[in-house]
C-alpha cells in the first residue's frame, strides 16, 4: 500500500481548500534535528496529538510533537467540521453489545467530548465559530422512524433533550432537498471551521510549553523504557509515546495497523450563494444523512455550500474529484444544479471494522487513538485528553473508551483494503437501489 502521507499531496503544503483560503496559516516550524529527550513524544499534530500535548504541557510535562507535514495538515484541517453526538453506532446497539452501564458511561464521555471542544474553541480558536445544530436526514419512512426512536431512546434513557424528531414537511422546511423524508434535529451537536480550530490548538500547545516539529516523519519506534522515536534526521527518547496519526499513520505498530485503515473522503465548496443560500438551508446547521456512503453538508460563513461525501478505499484520490461531487450536489439540490465549484479537496481519515474508535495501549508505554469514522472532530481531541490522563497515571476513563469493540480486519493489513472495498461497494449499491 502506498503511504497516504505523500500519495495525494505536496510535502508540508496545505490543500487548496476553502478552509486554507480562510485561515491564518503560521510560518512553517523547524524540523527535528539531532537527539532530544522528552517526557512524552507524540506522533501526529492533529486534534488528537495537539490536545494531548496541550493537556500534558499544561500539567508541566515536557512534550515533543512530531508531524510529517504541518500541524493541522491532515484530516483535522480538512474535514466537514461536524461535531456529532454519540458514535457511528447508535446507543441502542452499544447497550445491547456492551450492557446498559458501559453504554451509559461511553455516552457520558461523548457528551464531555463535545463540551471540551466547545470550551477549547472559546479559549483558543474563537474564529472557528462553533454553531449548534446537526440535522440527520432519512431517505425513507423506515429510517425516519429509526432516527425518531433513537432520539426518544436518548431522551428516555439518558435525559438527552436536544434531539427533536422532524416530519418530512418539517425537515424540508429547514433542508430544502426533496430527497429527505424526515429526520432528527440535534441541537446538542454542531459545526466549526476545522482548520482554524486545529491551528488554535497548536498555538495553545506551544504557549503551554510543547515543542512541535514539522516535516519530521517518524520512520521507526524502538520500544523500551524510554522508547526511541526516530525520524530521518533526529530522534526523541521518551518514557511515553502517543500515536495520533489516524488515517495518515504509517504502519508503525502492527496492533494499530491491523485494526485501522485509511479511507478517503472529499469536499466541494461552491461559489458564494448569496440570497440563494436560503434555498438550501434556512438555519445555520450542518446536515448528514443515513446512507452508508454518507453525504454531509453545511453553509460556510460567506454562504457557500460545503458538500462532502464520495468515499473511496484506495490510497490514491480519483483523478478528477469535482464531477462526482457536482453530480451529488445537483441530485440533492436540483435548484442549484450546475452551480460553480470554487474549491475541491480530499483527505484521509481512519476507519475500523466496527466504525468505532480504536483507543488502545499498543505497548505498555505506547498509547494510540484513531479510527474515528466521521466523528473525529470531538472524539479525537477528547481521546487526546484521555491519553494525557493515562500518561499521568489516571487511566480509568481511557479504559472506558478502550472498551469499544474493535477487532482486527480479516486478513490483516494485506487484505483489509480489498475486503473493505468490496463490502463498501455492496453498501454503496444498496444506497443507490434504496435497499
Amino acid at each position: 500500500m502506498s503511504n497516504p502521507l505523500y500519495r495525494n499531496d505536496r510535502p508540508a503544503t496545505f490543500p487548496d481548500s476553502y478552509y486554507a483560503a480562510t485561515a491564518q496559516i503560521p510560518t512553517e516550524r523547524a524540523a527535528l534535528r539531532g537527539q532530544i529527550p522528552a517526557d512524552v513524544c507524540i506522533v501526529g499534530a492533529g486534534y488528537t496529538g495537539l490536545m494531548a500535548a496541550l493537556e500534558l504541557a499544561e500539567a508541566g510535562m515536557d512534550v515533543v510533537v512530531l508531524d510529517a507535514h504541518r500541524a493541522g495538515w491532515g484530516a483535522s484541517g480538512r474535514n466537514g467540521g461536524q461535531v456529532g453526538s454519540g458514535f457511528n453506532k447508535d446507543q441502542r446497539w452499544l447497550s445491547a453489545k456492551l450492557g446498559s452501564g458501559p453504554a451509559r458511561a461511553l455516552w457520558d464521555l461523548t457528551e464531555e467530548a463535545k463540551a471540551l471542544l466547545i470550551e477549547r474553541v472559546a479559549q483558543h480558536a474563537p474564529d472557528a465559530n462553533f454553531k449548534p445544530g446537526i440535522a440527520l436526514g432519512a431517505y425513507d419512512a423506515v429510517e425516519a422512524r429509526h432516527l425518531r426512536d433513537e432520539g426518544e431512546y436518548l431522551r428516555r434513557t439518558y435525559g438527552y433533550e436536544h434531539a427533536k424528531p422532524l416530519t418530512r414537511d418539517a425537515f424540508q422546511a429547514i433542508v430544502k432537498s426533496p430527497n429527505y423524508q424526515g429526520g432528527l434535529l440535534d441541537l446538542g451537536a454542531g459545526h466549526i471551521h476545522p482548520l482554524r480550530y486545529v491551528l488554535g490548538l497548536a498555538a495553545a500547545a506551544e504557549r503551554a510549553g510543547a515543542r512541535i516539529f514539522e516535516r519530521s516523519e517518524v520512520h521507526r519506534i524502538d520500544q523500551g523504557d524510554p522508547a526511541t522515536v526516530a525520524t530521518g534526521h533526529g530522534r526523541v527518547t521518551a518514557p511515553f509515546v502517543i500515536l495520533a496519526g489516524n488515517g495518515y499513520l504509517p504502519n508503525l505498530n502492527r496492533h494499530v495497523a491491523a485494526r485501522t485503515m485509511p479511507l478517503n473522503s472529499f469536499i466541494a465548496a461552491t461559489e458564494p450563494l448569496g440570497a440563494r443560500a436560503q434555498d438550501i438551508l434556512t438555519q445555520d446547521i450542518a446536515v448528514a444523512d443515513d446512507k452508508f456512503v454518507v453525504n454531509y453538508f453545511r453553509l460556510s460563513e460567506d454562504k457557500r455550500l460545503l458538500f462532502g461525501g464520495r468515499e473511496n478505499y484506495t490510497v490514491a484520490f480519483p483523478t478528477n474529484i469535482e464531477p462526482a461531487l457536482s453530480q451529488r450536489i445537483g441530485a440533492m439540490f436540483p435548484q442549484i444544479k450546475g452551480v460553480k465549484i470554487d474549491y475541491v479537496w480530499g483527505g484521509t481519515l481512519g476507519i475500523t471494522p466496527t466504525r468505532l474508535p480504536l483507543i488502545t495501549r499498543a505497548a505498555p508505554n505506547i498509547l494510540s487513538a484513531g479510527g474515528f469514522a466521521g466523528h473525529g472532530v470531538a472524539h479525537s481531541g477528547f481521546a487526546g485528553k484521555l491519553m494525557a490522563e493515562a500518561v499521568r497515571g489516571q487511566a480509568e476513563r481511557f479504559d472506558v473508551f478502550a472498551s469499544l469493540p474493535v477487532p482486527a480486519f480479516p486478513g490483516g493489513t494485506m487484505l483489509r483494503a480489498p475486503l473493505l472495498a468490496a463490502a463498501m461497494t455492496w453498501y454503496s449499491l444498496r444506497d443507490r437501489l434504496g435497499l
